[in-house]
């Protein structure tokens, strides 16, 4: 494959598409990580080379909100580091335990979150009272999203969102930027596990990891600019798109 000469453009492009949906709305893994397997990509190197790409992506998201002063890193600091310890033991156990009960459960969360969305209209419009410490808020939830990103991943942005909104009290476009933040943490140590194990393939990482970047960069720029009335439909969707692929794959092929 690599050697057709639109295969490069392709995967760059797929790249960016999903480097610009996952910066707004999580789940460019939904994305890229099929195409990889598509290709003839293996397993194992699919997913360290999705980790490799979407690590550009999710950096650059985080930046720009870190710039933008939408995410503060030192108030996060607590949240990046039990996330970083959750991801690492997830990546670690995922490499030897079934995770069937995952598939079967997590289609049935995000449908709640869906449900949620769509008749709480307002919810992410503005800040509100937290719930949680956070402190508390980060141990719970960096150790477990974090080992769930990590162990099995799709899903996990939406996840993130939810709890900032719902337990932060953060407004939408906040709780996208903190989403990004944590989402890279884990996956650059994912990322570093599945290198230990040569598990990247390095010329199609990085042609996808250009159009990460500059798909993120543009993504980020419009999370800020247009806000929570602009991100809920595209959240939605890709939270909607995510359960009917789980579902599809857990029951249907099953």
């Amino acid at each position: 494959m690599e050697s057709i000469p639109w295969f490069y453009p392709i995967m760059f492009g797929v790249a960016f598409f999903a480097g610009f949906v996952d910066s707004i709305a999580g789940g460019g893994g939904l994305i890229t990580l099929p195409v990889l397997l598509a290709i003839g990509v293996p397993p194992q190197a699919a997913l360290g080379t999705n980790k490799f790409q979407s690590s550009f992506g999710s950096f650059t998201a985080t930046w720009y909100h870190v710039r933008q002063k939408v995410v503060d890193l030192k108030d996060a600091l607590p949240g990046i580091i039990f996330t970083l310890i959750g991801a690492a033991v997830g990546t670690m156990l995922v490499q030897w335990i079934d995770n069937s009960a995952l598939q079967a459960i997590i289609p049935f969360l995000l449908l709640a979150i869906a449900i949620y969305f769509l008749f709480s209209p307002k919810v992410g419009d503005a800040e509100t009272k937290p719930k949680l410490s956070p402190f508390i808020y980060y141990a719970i939830f960096g150790l477990s999203l974090g080992f769930y990103d990590g162990f099995f991943g799709p899903g996990v942005g939406s996840f993130w969102a939810i709890a900032f909104v719902l337990l932060l009290g953060f407004h939408l476009t906040k709780a996208t930027g903190y989403t990004k933040l944590m989402n890279f943490v884990s996956n650059i140590t994912a990322l570093a596990l599945f290198l230990l194990k040569g598990n990247v393939l390095f010329p199609v990482g990085l042609t996808m990891a250009i159009g990460q970047i500059i798909g993120a960069r543009m993504g980020s720029g419009i999370v800020v600019e247009k806000g929570a009335k602009f991100i809920r439909p595209i959240y939605l969707i890709i939270v909607l798109l995510t359960m009917i692929k789980l579902f599809y794959q857990r029951y249907y092929l099953h």
